[in-house]
């Protein structure tokens, strides 16, 4: 499906979007997050993205 991928769980269902250096998604839960990879490396940062009041 490209960079679109969607995700199952028991908590219900997420989704991601992005290529193999970046990456954002959104998890059953409500949770969202940014990845970013240097691919062929096996590095890799989170950042959680929170809400704004």
């Amino acid at each position: 499906m490209g960079p679109f991928r969607i995700n199952f769980s028991k908590k219900g269902v997420g989704h991601s979007v992005g290529t193999r250096g970046a990456r954002y998604t959104r998890s059953a839960d409500g949770r969202r997050e940014m990845t970013f990879r240097i691919p062929g490396t096996g590095l890799s940062w989170r950042r959680p993205l929170h809400r704004r009041r």
